[in-house]
């Protein structure tokens, strides 16, 4: 008897090893990358579980890069719902007589993420078919929804002109990105912009390498700058590499909306007298026209699956207004917090900036993102959730990865990079049919060569019983 109580307090103090341990494959990926067990994060637990499969640093406070966007959709989806969606509206102010207002047109946006050009497109015919054709007036853009400090692009890793480093803004269209098309043409390289934008010229100075260069990174050689009206492109193209293509953001939101309405409006016969001017709807002026979004269940597939930063600083901006006050940072932050505390769901650790992880000072736990994710799973709304996310081998920023593992189709896992960071959390399906939460955040400046211990955590994770 008193050998079996002996043996149980042994057994009672030896420390879990599905608790605390790294499979082999893992500890042998993180040490070839020569990445430390202190600059991880990890948490694997059943969906339904009281405790965790892997549990390691777990509740260290860590940098999430773009999974951070699990907490903004899932958030959107409870406080705004799956079918919500984004208005745009157009005001006449003004007199409208035989297709000519005599006074200005008024855009005002309440923070649609994807009014695309083919969208605005649509929209501007149905103004024209509704009577209008000639604009004596200006046209006037109304973004006062958004309360919002000037934002510079340059800020977070000096590239301005990178469409990921586009601020949000209450009429944003089309993420404020020029499209470039790079087209070998004999010794020469013929450059698209799509769209054109009124009043500003293409000045191409590109010319062909005479020597073989990698095409991974064929624009290394090229530069970009806008000089007043003229958007310059210079350097040296590897025309091996064929056909390529680029975005980039030039101008500021109301400057590019201005550009691209004014080609459109007169691709279509429209005229517009007047210029541009920002301002508020007046209480003369008349709603001519309202423009809907995608719904919000549609719209945070673009966001996880193509972790789309621009889309999801919108979205965590509109769970801070009201129809009293404009949106504003601290007020969603505030409103995403009390959320999480109704949800019981006290992250200590978190903290917010942007909503999209695009961020240096944004942090959360693996084990509050395993929590988050647990909480998903048992919404209402878990099917919408869960289906925004990328589907491993198959689609959004995972096809490429594990493409000939198990593990392809058998998980939904959002990834997220930043220099030094590197991150995958959601969903894996087992063979045996368990659902198992997966969250395996690195912090470290080799974090990049730590994705091959991540695709070695997921597969391990696939075969569990």
């Amino acid at each position: 008897m008193k050998l079996l109580h002996a043996l149980l307090l042994i057994f009672c103090f030896i420390p879990s090893a599905h608790a605390t341990t790294l499979p082999p494959s893992v500890v042998q990926a993180l040490k070839l990358a020569h990445i430390p067990l202190d600059s991880i994060g990890v948490e694997v637990r059943e969906v339904n579980a009281s405790t965790p499969l892997i549990s390691v640093n777990a509740k260290q406070s860590m940098n999430p890069a773009s999974t951070m966007k699990l907490l903004t959709t899932y958030a959107g989806l409870e406080l705004l719902g799956p079918s919500y969606s984004w208005k745009t509206e157009a005001y006449i102010d003004g007199k409208l007589e035989q297709d000519v207002l005599h006074g200005d047109l008024i855009l005002k946006g309440y923070g649609d993420p994807k009014l695309t050009l083919e969208k605005l497109w649509l929209w501007l015919h149905e103004l024209r078919s509704r009577g209008l054709r000639e604009i004596r007036g200006d046209l006037v853009l109304d973004n006062s929804v958004f309360q919002l400090a000037p934002h510079d692009p340059a800020e977070f890793d000096n590239e301005p002109m990178r469409p990921y480093n586009t601020g949000p803004d209450a009429l944003l269209l089309n993420f404020n990105s020029v499209h470039l098309r790079f087209i070998p043409e004999g010794k020469k390289i013929k450059i698209i912009s799509t769209p054109e934008l009124a009043g500003i010229k293409l000045d191409n100075r590109v010319t062909v390498a005479t020597v073989k260069r990698s095409c991974s990174n064929w624009n290394e050689a090229l530069s970009m700058q806008l000089q007043g009206d003229t958007l310059l492109v210079q350097g040296v193209y590897p025309i091996q590499c064929g056909e390529r293509e680029r975005h980039v953001s030039l101008l500021s939101h109301s400057s590019y909306l201005y550009a691209v309405f004014l080609t459109l409006w007169q691709e279509m016969g429209g005229l517009l007298q007047g210029t541009l001017r920002e301002g508020a709807v007046t209480g003369s002026a008349i709603l001519f026209s309202t423009h809907h979004s995608a719904s919000l269940a549609e719209l945070i597939r673009d966001i996880n699956k193509f972790s789309n930063n621009v889309m999801a600083r919108q979205l965590f901006l509109s769970l801070g207004g009201t129809a009293e006050a404009p949106a504003n940072i601290t007020q969603s932050e505030l409103t995403i917090r009390n959320w999480l505390t109704q949800k019981e769901l006290h992250f200590p650790e978190l903290v917010l900036e942007n909503g999209a992880g695009l961020s240096r000072r944004e942090r959360i736990s693996p084990f509050s993102l395993a929590l988050l994710l647990r909480s998903a799973q048992r919404s209402p709304l878990s099917t919408e959730f869960e289906a925004s996310l990328p589907i491993v081998g198959v689609d959004g920023t995972f096809k490429k990865r594990l493409t000939d593992s198990k593990a392809a189709s058998h998980a939904h896992l959002k990834t997220g990079s930043l220099e030094g960071v590197q991150a995958v959390a959601g969903y894996v399906q087992s063979l045996s049919g368990k659902q198992w939460i997966l969250v395996f955040l690195i912090n470290h400046p080799n974090a990049a060569a730590g994705r091959q211990a991540q695709n070695a955590l997921i597969e391990w994770v696939q075969l569990q019983n």
